[in-house]
């Protein structure tokens, strides 16, 4: 089966609709979210419970449902990158970007030479196990692997002109809750200063060509954000959209079963 070409994806300029994991890692993930019609899926690796076994479990199930995972490290570190890519990775997310050289240093860890300074290990999870040629196997994953840089600070912000113009950066992804903490306004959105945030993220992607990401809790707010210019939409992560779907439903249930049990005819 043919890899998934996550650089590709990022450079088209139609929607592109992922779902987040931070929990679920059962063998069948990856063909129940095959069957959505999502294009990717964001595995979290900074803020859950994933490590590099759970990683290749969820890479395998993923390839499964046909499904690229985009997997955001721990850190910008050389060994997590380059972990979770022989872990089968077909994209990074990097946390808290803050400037080019950062950005420039995440694509060299993240390719192999002459690109970049990735180790070279063949014929394990990330090619399938499979024998490979070494001169074929580089050269797909450099052209393969989408690299995405979260904007997550107000360092981050002030050069994100320079980060979105940094040849091998894919895409570039708003971090809304730590960008509005970092600006002292946690959770305030629609204050001005994380809208005039926004707004200068949003135009340093444009300018360079580089896809614009975010992570939505409701379609509502993902239609939003694409007619606002966010062309990668993560909808939803799985810690809130099960619990939410099942609440609701439950609750339905329950207030429809209020007026009581009909009669019953003997």
């Amino acid at each position: 089966m043919p890899r998934a070409n996550l650089k590709r994806l990022f450079a088209n300029d139609k929607l592109k609709a992922g779902h987040a994991l931070f929990e679920f890692s059962t063998p069948g993930i990856g063909q129940i979210l095959g069957g959505t019609g999502i294009d990717f899926v964001f595995v979290d690796m900074e803020h859950s419970g994933f490590g590099i076994s759970e990683l290749k479990q969820l890479v395998t199930s993923l390839r499964a449902g046909n499904l690229p995972a985009l997997v955001r490290p721990p850190s910008k570190n050389y060994h997590h990158i380059a972990r979770a890519l022989d872990a089968g990775a077909d994209g990074l997310l990097l946390p808290m970007v803050a400037s080019a050289d950062e950005a420039r240093e995440i694509v060299q860890h993240a390719n192999y030479p002459p690109r970049g300074h990735r180790g070279i290990a063949l014929g394990i999870a990330h090619d399938g196990y499979r024998a490979v040629s070494p001169d074929v196997a580089l050269r797909s994953a450099n052209r393969r692997i989408g690299i995405a840089t979260l904007i997550e600070t107000v360092e981050g912000v002030r050069n994100v002109d320079e980060i979105a113009a940094v040849d091998g950066v894919d895409c570039i992804w708003l971090g809304h809750f730590d960008l509005s903490a970092s600006l002292g306004i946690p959770g305030d959105f629609d204050h001005p200063e994380f809208l005039r945030a926004e707004r200068r993220i949003r135009q340093a992607a444009h300018k360079h060509g580089k896809a614009l990401g975010f992570l939505v809790v409701s379609a509502e707010q993902g239609i939003d954000r694409f007619r606002k210019g966010y062309d990668v939409i993560c909808y939803q992560m799985d810690t809130l959209l099960y619990p939410q779907t099942l609440a609701s439903g439950i609750e339905q249930i329950r207030k429809g079963c209020k007026t009581g049990r009909p009669k019953q005819k003997s």
